[in-house]
């Protein structure tokens, strides 16, 4: 493994290069209130956090990355558009593979605001891919907010379409969501007696746990218009598993994906969107034409990630995680902007994984 030295000049050169680029330098507190990070983060990263309690300041969390409060400082007090950059450790608790490192080092780069998203998702990928270039790294982008407007383009109930959007990055969890809106599972035995029952709450004894009798009979109200609603039809389903299938070049999957917004129009302005960025990437000379595309890419990462997707891993060592990540995160600068939201993208380099393949090459 590289020394810790050789990490923090690494992390130092590519730091350098995001200040050249015009990225104003930022510091971050290394314990963090986490109240907000366990609202935000996916359900990977809160389970692997290390969370405290302190007698003053309530449960407190080791950072397990920079975006959430670099956007939170911006929200407070920045001006816009704005470039940041930042430098230093994160934790993530491990369970199961004792050779992942618990505290690393991460370099990140963020771009807030601006009127040309296509262009900032660019400058961002390009910036990152130009840094791992002599590395040989395998890119792979997509694109969250393809599925986020398929789903909203469902014709179903509100109710429904929040509980998919709610488990975008849970594809197990999405998929039995989706097959029981389908009408193709079963429903439990235990649900259609508490259903059929025409007032479960009489006679069940004590309240026991946190929920309120108002609580569990609103609950039950919304089993039973879920129960009556009309099931999803076989053609958007369909037309869900044919957007998550698209494993293509850019170009081939762009007009995969144009071919599908006929039927579904509810996506056609990302789709018009992800036209856009590959041509702003075109126009920084990244190769469009070989820029592999998976429409499910990103899913089981950061639940902030709502847009462009990107990562850079390593083929000649499977295992390691991605070398560098990012994406695009509007929605979460409105959660933490008290309803403001502006354009965000960002992405983040491993400096100590690009030492180790540097020692290595």
């Amino acid at each position: 493994m590289p020394s810790r030295a050789s990490i923090r000049a690494e992390a130092a050169r590519v730091r350098g290069v995001f200040e050249a680029a015009g990225a104003e330098p930022v510091e971050t507190a290394i314990l963090q209130p986490a109240e907000v990070l366990l609202d935000l983060y996916g359900e990977d990263i809160r389970a692997r956090a290390y969370v405290t309690s302190d007698p003053l300041k309530g449960e407190q969390m080791l950072r397990p990355d920079f975006t959430v409060p670099v956007v939170q400082m911006h929200m407070q007090s920045g001006a816009e558009p704005a470039r940041y950059t930042y430098s230093g450790e994160v934790f993530r608790r491990q369970e199961d593979d004792p050779r992942r490192a618990s505290e690393y080092m991460q370099v990140g780069y963020e771009v807030m605001g601006g009127a040309a998203p296509a262009e900032a998702d660019a400058e961002v990928f390009a910036l990152i891919a130009g840094i791992v270039a002599p590395l040989g790294l395998q890119a792979v982008t997509g694109d969250i907010g393809i599925l986020m407007a398929a789903v909203d383009g469902l014709d179903t109930t509100d109710a429904r379409k929040a509980a998919l959007r709610r488990h975008i990055w849970r594809p197990r969890r999405f998929r039995t969501l989706m097959e029981r809106f389908a009408g193709r599972a079963d429903v439990p035995p235990s649900r259609t007696a508490l259903l059929q029952t025409p007032d479960p709450i009489a006679g069940a004894g004590p309240l026991i746990g946190l929920r309120s009798q108002a609580e569990i009979a609103a609950r039950i109200t919304a089993l039973r218009d879920d129960a009556a609603t009309p099931p999803i039809s076989e053609g958007e389903v369909e037309l869900i598993d044919a957007i998550l299938a698209v494993r293509e070049t850019s170009p081939h999957a762009l007009e995969h994906l144009r071919d599908i917004a006929v039927d579904m129009p509810a996506i056609a302005g990302a789709v018009a969107q992800l036209a856009a960025r590959l041509d702003a990437l075109d126009a920084r000379g990244v190769d469009v034409a070989a820029l592999p595309f998976e429409a499910s890419y990103g899913r089981a990462q950061m639940e902030y990630y709502d847009g462009f997707v990107f990562g850079f891993t390593s083929d000649a060592h499977p295992d390691l995680p991605p070398v560098a990540s990012g994406g695009r995160y509007d929605a979460l600068t409105r959660q933490l902007g008290a309803g403001r939201e502006i354009p965000a993208v960002g992405g983040v380099i491993r400096p100590g994984l690009l030492a180790l393949l540097g020692d290595t090459a």
